[in-house]
């Protein structure tokens, strides 16, 4: 089991596994990266989303049986690589292997003369192989072929050794990335707010709308800092296709210093050791609220979520506790549109652009217990009306529930002596998710070694060359050369030809016994 762990193969099918175990994690929202999501994923899909959290597939990445592959690959490695690794450097200090006794059994082989002794043309030959190849110079005794005992010099030539270093290098970066991505989320943080235009946020855990850690982590390794949106602005085509978003910032640092920055997708805020990215965006509509005694109840932005609709149609909530002294809390839930649209009857049909060109908002209106003080959490984006009532209306003797219609700058009373609700403006707002992950830099520097390695593991040819040098009856040097390489290799009988060439210019002619 040992020796089936730590082959080539396993650990190659090991890290095939790891890509196919980390698929459901593209397909399932996760905690870790937006814990929001998977809240909806509760509500929407409440019969499968048990199970699923069962199997871990909101967390996929820390679950039980994506640790076990990612292990299994570590120790396969490991395993893998340290004994090559002995053989290799072994191999480094070792000679060339001797010269074989017989050239017949290789498919490429040569065979020449040469004028001058043998000791003058295995120095032209050594010369020919230059420094690429290591040498091996030996002499040996055989018979000629005029049956006489002769001395023939030999040359034992090898070269690749960096298609084994580079192999090893690959395989020692897959390690080394497998152990900065574990230390990166032990020791990463990561953050996301939403910011409305003219809010800060400050590098905080408080601060923060959702945080998580690695298990490393410590707050000393939070760099402190000020971000503070000032202005968010977006283009799209005619057809509503995103072109480009730019969040402007102003980021301020703890000696005083400020500098503004464009954050846009994939192109984040550094600072020294922390990234912020833009990650979402929308409209947060501005209210004001006043209750039945004529006092202000709310008052501010509310971020409405964008839906699908490539057309920013976006559904938001408005809670107001401090309504009525808190005896009849008003709640508000609705649909933006940033360009209504409406029939021919004037009724609104939905949104007709991202951009804000005639924006309108649709509210239903809620008066009763929020919910709030029960001490049980709730998603902020969606109203429970569980102790609620729907305000209604009667029409024409039909009773049906209220729906408020605004655009900006417009106000609505309510009914039964509940207050007003005006439609200020319609401000942006930016979602932006802070890491700090110093593993980064590391994971590309293994990268890189691991690329390059597994280019000189492809293309660095490993190649032997021997040749025999016996002394000719007419004083000319007969020379007998073969070479083999590790794998197919096109090149090997023009490389042998390569160092042979050295010896055109000085051949002798042909003789019987070269015959």
């Amino acid at each position: 089991m040992w020796r089936q762990l730590t082959s080539m193969r396993v650990a190659l099918l090991l890290l095939l596994l790891l890509a196919v175990v980390a698929l459901p994690g593209a397909f399932f929202p996760q905690r870790s990266v937006d814990p929001n999501a998977v809240q909806q994923y509760f509500l929407d899909h409440p019969d499968t989303a048990e199970l699923l959290d069962s199997l871990h597939l909101f967390d996929v990445y820390s679950s039980p049986w994506f640790s076990a592959v990612y292990l299994l690959l570590f120790v396969s490695l490991i395993g893998c690589i340290v004994p090559r690794t002995w053989v290799h450097l072994k191999n480094l200090r070792a000679e060339p292997s001797r010269v074989p006794s017989r050239f017949t059994r290789f498919e490429v082989r040569g065979q020449t003369r040469a004028l001058g002794t043998p000791d003058e043309v295995r120095e032209r030959l050594r010369v020919a192989l230059g420094r690429r190849y290591r040498r091996r110079l030996a002499s040996e005794r055989g018979k000629a072929a005029d049956g006489a005992t002769r001395t023939a010099l030999t040359i034992s030539a090898e070269r690749g050794y960096g298609r084994e270093t580079g192999n090893l290098v690959f395989h020692l970066a897959l390690v080394g990335l497998l152990v900065v991505t574990a230390w990166g989320q032990l020791v990463h943080y990561r953050g996301q707010v939403v910011l409305i235009e003219g809010d800060t946020f400050v590098n905080a855990p408080l601060d923060f709308d959702s945080f998580d850690t690695g298990s490393w982590f410590g707050p000393e390794s939070q760099e402190p800092f000020r971000v503070r949106l000032d202005s968010f602005e977006s283009e799209f085509t005619v057809d509503s296709q995103p072109r480009e978003f730019i969040a402007g910032v102003t980021l301020t640092t703890t000696d005083g210093s400020t500098r503004t920055e464009d954050i846009r997708l994939n192109h984040p805020l550094e600072t020294n050791d922390t990234r912020v990215y833009l990650t979402g965006n929308g409209y947060a509509p501005r209210f004001t609220v006043t209750d039945g005694t004529g006092e202000v109840a709310f008052s501010g932005a509310v971020p409405f979520l964008p839906t699908a609709d490539p057309n920013y149609t976006s559904n938001g909530v408005v809670m107001v506790p401090d309504a009525n002294d808190g005896e009849h809390q008003l709640g508000f839930n609705g649909v933006l549109l940033p360009t209504a649209a409406a029939d021919e009857e004037g009724n609104l049909t939905g949104s007709a652009y991202p951009q804000p060109f005639d924006p309108a908002v649709v509210l239903n209106v809620w008066v009763g217990d929020l919910g709030l003080d029960s001490g049980v959490p709730q998603n902020l984006y969606l109203l429970d009306t569980t102790d609620m009532d729907q305000v209604t209306t009667t029409e024409d003797g039909t009773e049906s529930p209220l729906q408020v219609t605004l655009r900006p700058g417009e106000s609505a009373e309510l009914p039964d002596g509940l207050g007003t609700i005006t439609f200020e403006d319609l401000p942006r707002f930016a979602a932006f998710d802070v890491r700090h992950d110093p593993s980064i830099v590391w994971m590309g520097v293994f990268a890189g070694l691991a690329f390059a390695g597994l280019v000189a593991s492809l293309f660095l040819p490993r190649r032997r060359i021997w040749v025999r040098l016996v002394e000719g009856t007419d004083g000319a040097t007969v020379v007998s050369a073969a070479a083999l390489a590790r794998g197919d290799d096109p090149g090997l009988q023009r490389e042998l030809d390569r160092v042979l060439a050295v010896l055109d210019d000085d051949r002798p002619a042909t003789t019987e016994e070269d015959r």
